[in-house]
C-alpha cells in the first residue's frame, strides 16, 4: 500500500473514531483505549508526539509507540499496528539506517526505539528493520563500560550508570538474543539488572538511587559510595518495568533469573510502602511525601502500576498486591486525566525531565529541590506511553481475576 496513503487512513479513521464516540463515552472502551486514541488523536503522525517539527529518532517516541503495538495485541485493532509502523518507515531509510541518530553519542537512550522493531519485523520480514535492529545491538556491544561490565548510560556521560538506562537498552538486547540466538545476551542483560542493584540500592528503604558514579567525580555523587543522593520515583519505574520485561524474554535456567525476581518482589514491596494513602499513587521524590514543593506524579505511578500488575499477571508476586494495584489505578486516573471536549483524554502532572550533572550553567545535583524544580506538564509521552502499558496490564489483571 502507498505509503502516503496508509498514513491518510491511519490519520482520518483515528479522527473519525474520535469524532463519532466523543459525545457518549462508551463503558466498554477500555482506559487503554482511551489514552491511546487520545495520543492518535493529538499527533495524527506518530513523529509529531511530544510536538516534534519533524522526524526524530527518541526513546519518548519509542515508549509511546511500543505502547501502540501492545494495544494492537491486545485489542486485536490494525489501526494501532499501522500508527506505529508510520514512525518506523519515517525514521528508517531504504538502506536500514536510522534517521537522526547519532551512532557515536553511545546514548544507551537510542536503543529504546528499537524495541518496535520486533513486531514489524515478525509482521513483514522487511530487512531494513533488521538492519536497523543490528545497528543498535552493534551500539550495545561498543557502549563503553565500568569496570565491572555496566554499560555508560551516554559517552558524555562518564562512568555512569542510571536506573533509566536499565529499562532503555536491557528489554532490547534479551529479546535481541531470543529472537536472533544470541544467549550471551541473557547473561548480558541480567549482570546489569543485578550490577545496578548492587550500587544503588538502599536497604534502609528498599528504594534505589537515581544514579552511580563509579569515578565518584561528580558534584552529586556520594563520596563514599558514588550514589545520587535521593530517589526520582520515574527512574525507579523504569527499573521495576526493565525487569518485567526482561522476565519475558529470560529462559529459565538462566542464572541469575531467580535474582531477579527476588529483587522484583522486594521492589514491589518498597513501592507499595510508599504509596501515598490518600489518592492511591506516588510523589515525584518517592519517600518525602508531602513534605513542601513535592508533588504526586503520573509517569512514575504509570510505571509503578505496569511493574505490579504485570509481575501479578506473570506470577512473580503474590495476589495480596491486586488491592493497592487496583488502588493506585483508580487514583491515576481520578487524579491525573481529564476529559476535554474533543473527547480525548488529557494526562497531567508528569515531570517533563529529570537527569543528573550536565551542563555547569544548570548543573543537576540531584537534592530533592533540584527534582521537584523540573517544569510540570500534561501530555508527555513518558506518561502517556506508561499509562497505556499500566492500562494494558491492569486490564489483564482485571479479566484474570
Amino acid at each position: 500500500m502507498n505509503k502516503n496513503l496508509l498514513k491518510l487512513i491511519a490519520v482520518y479513521g483515528t479522527a473519525c473514531f474520535l469524532a463519532c464516540t466523543a459525545p457518549q463515552k462508551a463503558e466498554t472502551e477500555k482506559w487503554s483505549e482511551h489514552m491511546a486514541r487520545s495520543e492518535m488523536q493529538r499527533f495524527p503522525e506518530p513523529w509529531m508526539i511530544e510536538k516534534a517539527k519533524k522526524p526524530r529518532w527518541g526513546y519518548t517516541h519509542g515508549l509511546v509507540v511500543k505502547s501502540m503495538l501492545e494495544e494492537w495485541k491486545h485489542t486485536g485493532d490494525s489501526t494501532y499496528y499501522e500508527y506505529a509502523k508510520i514512525y518506523a518507515d519515517s525514521l528508517i531509510d531504504a538502506d536500514g539506517h536510522i534517521k537522526t541518530m547519532k551512532y557515536l553519542s553511545f546514548n544507551i537512550d537510542n536503543v529504546n526505539g528499537g524495541k518496535i522493531l520486533f513486531d514489524l519485523y515478525a509482521q513483514t520480514g522487511d530487512e531494513r528493520y533488521k538492519i536497523a535492529m543490528d545497528t543498535l545491538r552493534k551500539q550495545m556491544a561498543e557502549q563503553p563500560r565500568t569496570s565491572e561490565g555496566g554499560f555508560w548510560h551516554k559517552l558524555r556521560y562518564p562512568h555512569q550508570m542510571w536506573l533509566d538506562g536499565i529499562f532503555m537498552a536491557s528489554p532490547y538486547l534479551v529479546q535481541y538474543g531470543a529472537t536472533f540466538d544470541e544467549p550471551a545476551l541473557f547473561d548480558e542483560a541480567t549482570k546489569q539488572i543485578l550490577l545496578i542493584k548492587s550500587k544503588t540500592y538502599d536497604p534502609a528503604t528498599g528504594l534505589y538511587y537515581h544514579g552511580w558514579d563509579e569515578s565518584h567525580e561528580q558534584k552529586w555523587s556520594n563520596p563514599e559510595t558514588g550514589c545520587s543522593p535521593n530517589f526520582w520515583s520515574r527512574s525507579i519505574g523504569w527499573y521495576g518495568a526493565a525487569i518485567v520485561d526482561v522476565l519475558d524474554f529470560l529462559p529459565q535456567e538462566t542464572a541469575g533469573r531467580d535474582s531477579i525476581i527476588q529483587i522484583l518482589q522486594g521492589l514491589a514491596k518498597a513501592i507499595v510502602k510508599y504509596q501515598d494513602p490518600s489518592s492511591g499513587t506516588w510523589y515525584q521524590v518517592t519517600d518525602q511525601g508531602a513534605r513542601e514543593g513535592n508533588y504526586l506524579e503520573s509517569s512514575a505511578t504509570a510505571l509503578f502500576i505496569y511493574t505490579l500488575a504485570k509481575a501479578i499477571n506473570k506470577g512473580y508476586i503474590d495476589n495480596e498486591y491486586i488491592e493497592p494495584t487496583q488502588k493506585a489505578f483508580d487514583g491515576m486516573v481520578k487524579t491525573f486525566t481529564r476529559l476535554e471536549e474533543d473527547g480525548s483524554y488529557t494526562i497531567t502532572n508528569c515531570c517533563a525531565v529529570a537527569g543528573l550533572g550536565g551542563d555547569s550553567k544548570r548543573y543537576r545535583d540531584g537534592s530533592f529541590e533540584y527534582y521537584i524544580s523540573e517544569p510540570i506538564i500534561e501530555n508527555d509521552p513518558k506518561s502517556v506511553g506508561s499509562f497505556i502499558l499500566a492500562a494494558i496490564e491492569y486490564e489483564k489483571m482485571t479479566m484474570n481475576k
